[in-house]
């Protein structure tokens, strides 16, 4: 197929000829571009009506493989999707057409056999039961009658294939839900057809190892449609049996835990019984694979016991005259948790039993009480067991040998004591206090032990699951946490991994610390010591940060020092950016608790050295480099000044209003500091206003301010108010406006502040109709902050648009503009203006004006957006300002609707005009009132537009 233009392959004919020259170019031609037409063409080929003519032609045993494959799956899709064009006189012919070719390739090209199978899976589906009455027991039938072209064994390897792909064909056939259930069911009648061959091929001696393989290959499939489990049986202990052949030990894994996990399963509680002794006859077998270092083996049997525990624990649990056996099955779980070796290197079986302890705990939990207490007695044992294999398996290897690990595999163990994390925290639900007990008693026998050194590794996972239980259980009335926190300075910490695990254990107590002042000072030197590590940097710093959040208002005697070694840690540059804005972060918690004196003088040692710094960058020619610098500096002054609160805005957590409790007397310290380097900032501005994230860092730092210091922030309100504006007017950026928008939430309402805000609020938006003039399509960012200022001042301030300077029309005529944007979040930000603009209509005459007027050309825009424009994630957006609409301008949106469903075609070529009337009176129709059934009208009016309506595609919608 030689080379065409994009339109060339679309006006040849489907002939034989043709496909086999696409299919030439799409294997063999080097050329990218000739591959994507040569693919595109024969995906159009595949659903025409011609495929009919040339797939049988493409099956000829003297094509090559790739054809007829393409033959093969031209006919599937044919048959799968295209069933209804095919006349019902003709099934019968097509039915033996594919018999026929099924028997042609069964000594053939498996791909191509495969396809023909899946092809004749599909028609069976479609035409049982009524069309074809016993279509598995015929298949059967069709391929054991005798045939002397074709030797017994590839016939009944191509049974075998076409068995094994029916269920599997059925799991993804696009049938109507109706249709699947009945089929379904036929299905499930017709396994007695195939169960019996099935168990005849597995049992006979003669029977070679690839056709036992293929058998449970078959099993496998057919167990997932739900067959009753006694029917199984039979067929279940034959691949038990299998087990013990090493070529077909994976695939009986696989058919016997499929068998085992159908949800249906529990029904048959008497064949799970039966199933206990060979799962639990597995158990030597299972020593061996390990001691042999044999993973594969071990983890396919851990598989098999995992999933009759996890699945069935219940049912299970509830047979309690056979308690001994699924306890004896536990335990084969429990030494499949606690396999030898370090996961993911010496093995990756642990992993797999997880989720059947949280299983078997909800489980027992759920019985009634009485019940509860006699299986607690008799699994508590067995959980304190857990807690320990599970720490062992935790613990870390030897320093050597993790040194070969590669970094991959370093992750998977972190990832791997993530999860063991959480199961202990699970756990605790069943143990309780006991477990930190436990824990306790174990940790103080390691470290007060004088008769033999422990290893670090034993320590570090002891204090590991004391951190997993205190970082999300409230240990704060336990009474072994003194201890614990008596203990840890007794640890030797010769290792990062150790004290890693020591920081973040006293962090997850910084609750219990705040509770207990007295004790912090046990375990702060031990903080600060780490801070000075570049190793410990993310564990040190954020245990700092926590302790300084959760305990600030008793740590005032330690300031000057936590205050000192920060200041050290920081100009020496010990840790990596992030850490440095959180070291900041828990300083501003830190001095929160000062009085304003002590906060002051502390501020001024700790930003001192960065405001030289800063004066002497902002003298420099910009560059590359000084830039991060000024980026860092200003970073580190957002992140000090975020949680730097004297008025304690922070403390009540439970309240969503802001309460303001009674502040020190004076101006706050952060204004103090702000006030001191507005100049400097004005400045470095002043030379980078054309670079985006350093105007995003400088806004940062007021924006923060603002939202930690509220009301207090007010004497900074009209010179930051004159530098945005003066910083907008010569560069637009986005940062501008949405530190804008912070100061009209926070401030519009106030008389005193009203008119700098007023004035800034009126530049801005001038300012942004001139983008708009310009062209505002490569500044989406600033359309979208634009949009949400615009809500916001409706929301706080609708007097703003009251101004006679305030032209509305054209902050309207942009809204409507920037709805047709195909980025998502700047038509989102637009439709939250307009959802607030709308019920001004009456209260603000302008408004109001301006929406009668020019109401229609954002319906128009809203009905293109529902109509296809937009993402249908926007949906329910657009739905907004339908019922905004018809709740505040009813009577006008009845015109307009009416004027905008008469264009041809609008709002999609695919409407007919009845669709188009049905979805204008819903939408004008009493429902109107009801929000959620607006969303439902829209939601269903954009899938017509879009021809989606009724198909797969909106599944999930």
């Amino acid at each position: 197929m030689e080379r065409r233009g994009p339109a060339g392959p679309q006006s040849l004919d489907f002939t034989v000829e043709n496909v086999e020259q696409a299919l030439h170019q799409l294997y063999y031609d080097p050329n990218i571009e000739n591959k994507n037409l040569a693919q595109k063409w024969l995906m159009q080929a595949q659903v025409s009506p011609q495929a009919w003519h040339f797939s049988w032609l493409l099956l000829n045993l003297d094509k090559v493989p790739e054809i007829q494959y393409f033959g093969a799956s031209a006919l599937h899709i044919k048959i799968s999707r295209y069933w209804n064009d095919i006349p019902a006189d003709q099934y019968e012919s097509l039915k033996s057409q594919l018999f026929s070719q099924i028997t042609r390739f069964a000594s053939g090209s498996k791909i191509v056999l495969t396809r023909l199978c899946v092809a004749l899976a599909s028609l069976a589906l479609s035409m049982m039961p009524d069309a074809w009455p016993c279509a598995v027991a015929d298949m059967v039938r069709m391929f054991q009658a005798e045939d002397s072209n074709v030797d017994g064994q590839a016939r009944c390897l191509a049974l075998l294939e076409l068995l094994t792909v029916l269920p599997e064909e059925f799991q993804t056939s696009r049938l109507p839900q109706y249709r699947k259930g009945q089929v379904r069911s036929v299905l499930a009648q017709e396994c007695g057809s195939v169960f019996p061959l099935l168990e005849q091929l597995l049992q006979q001696q003669d029977s070679p190892g690839f056709i036992k393989q293929k058998v449970l290959k078959c099993f496998s499939s057919w167990v997932q449609l739900e067959i009753p489990l006694m029917d199984c049986e039979n067929l279940i202990q034959a691949a038990f049996t299998s087990l013990q052949d090493p070529e077909l030990f994976d695939t009986a894994v696989e058919a016997i835990v499929n068998a085992i996990s159908q949800p249906d399963a529990q029904r048959y509680v008497n064949t799970l019984l039966k199933l206990i002794p060979p799962v639990l006859g597995l158990q030597e077998q299972l020593r061996q694979a390990v001691q042999g270092g044999d993973m594969e083996t071990s983890h396919g049997i851990c598989r098999i016991a995992v999933a009759l525990g996890e699945n069935h624990s219940r049912a299970l649990l509830d047979q309690v005259q056979h308690w001994q056996s699924f306890l004896a099955l536990v335990n084969m779980i429990m030494f499949c948790t606690g396999i030898p070796g370090h996961y993911p290197v010496n093995e990756t079986t642990s992993s797999l039993t997880l989720t059947f302890w949280y299983t078997l705990q909800d489980d027992i939990l759920s019985f009634e009480p009485d019940k509860q207490a006699v299986y607690q007695q008799v699994y508590r044992p067995v959980y304190f067991q857990l807690v320990d294999v599970l720490l062992h398996k935790a613990q870390f290897p030897s320093d050597e040998e993790y040194g070969f690990w590669s970094s991959d595999e370093k992750e998977q163990f972190r990832i791997y004591r993530v999860d063991i994390s959480d199961t202990l925290m699970y756990v605790y639900e069943m143990l309780g206090a006991e477990l930190l007990s436990s824990l306790y008693d174990k940790l103080g026998r390691l470290l007060t032990s004088t008769d033999q050194p422990s290893s670090w590794q034993h320590t570090e996972a002891l204090l590991y699951g004391f951190q997993s239980i205190a970082e999300t259980i409230d240990v704060n009335y336990s009474d072994v946490v003194p201890g614990l926190i008596g203990l840890i300075p007794r640890i030797s910490i010769s290792n990062v991994q150790l004290a890693d695990t020591v920081m973040f254990t006293i962090g997850a107590l910084s609750e219990w610390l705040a509770d207990h002042p007295v004790m912090i000072n046990n375990v702060l030197p031990l903080v600060l010591q780490a801070l000075g590590n570049p190793e410990l940097s993310i564990s040190s710093v954020s245990t700092l940060k926590k302790i300084c959040r959760e305990c600030k208002y008793d740590l005032p005697p330690y300031a000057a020092n936590i205050v000192a070694v920060s200041q050290d840690v920081l100009m020496k540059q010990i840790h990596k950016t992030s850490q440095c804005m959180w070291l900041m972060q828990a300083l501003g918690f830190l001095l929160s608790a000062l009085q304003v004196e002590e906060i002051l003088k502390n501020l001024h040692s700790l930003i001192t050295p960065y405001i030289q710094q800063l004066e002497k960058l902002a003298d420099e020619t910009p560059n590359p480099s000084n830039k991060l610098a000024i980026i860092h500096i200003l970073g580190l002054l957002s992140n000090l000044f975020t949680t730097l609160d004297i008025s304690h805005h922070d403390d009540d957590h439970e309240s969503t209003e802001v309460k303001k409790l009674p502040v020190p007397q004076g101006p706050n310290p952060v204004v103090v500091v702000l006030q001191q380097v507005f100049q400097l900032i004005q400045k470095v501005l002043s030379k980078w206003l054309n670079d985006a994230q350093v105007v995003e860092s400088v806004c940062a730092i007021f924006e923060k301010s603002v939202k930690t210091l509220l009301d207090d922030f007010a004497p900074m309100v009209p010179q930051l108010c004159e530098m945005l504006g003066q910083m907008y007017s010569t560069i637009p950026q986005a940062s501008a406006l949405d530190l804008t928008r912070q100061l009209v939430h926070i401030f519009a309402h106030e008389p005193a502040h009203f008119p700098p805000i007023k004035a800034l609020f009126l530049l801005v938006t001038s300012v942004t109709l001139t983008l708009f003039q310009q062209g505002p399509r490569d500044h989406p960012d600033i359309v979208d902050s634009f949009m949400q200022l615009l809500a916001q001042a409706l929301k706080r301030k609708p007097d703003l648009f009251l101004c006679s300077s305030l032209d509305v029309q054209a902050v309207f005529q942009c809204g409507v503009l920037s709805l047709k944007f195909p980025e998502a979040l700047t038509v989102k930000a637009s439709c939250g203006f307009f959802t607030e603009l709308l019920p001004r209509c009456g209260e603000v005459p302008p408004v109001g004006q301006v929406v009668h007027e020019n109401g229609k050309l954002l319906l128009q825009a809203v009905l293109e957006g529902i109509g296809g424009q937009a993402s249908r994630s926007l949906m329910d957006h657009f739905a907004e300002i339908l019922f905004a609409l018809s709740k505040h301008c009813f009577s006008c949106l009845s015109v307009w609707m009416k004027a905008a469903m008469q264009q041809e075609g609008f709002p999609s070529a695919r409407l007919s005009p009845e669709q188009k009337d049905t979805f204008s009176q819903q939408i004008l129709s009493r429902e109107r009132v009801n929000k959620r059934r607006v969303k439902e009208m829209v939601k269903e009016f954009t899938l017509l537009c879009r021809g989606l309506h009724g198909t797969e595609y909106t599944a999930d919608y």
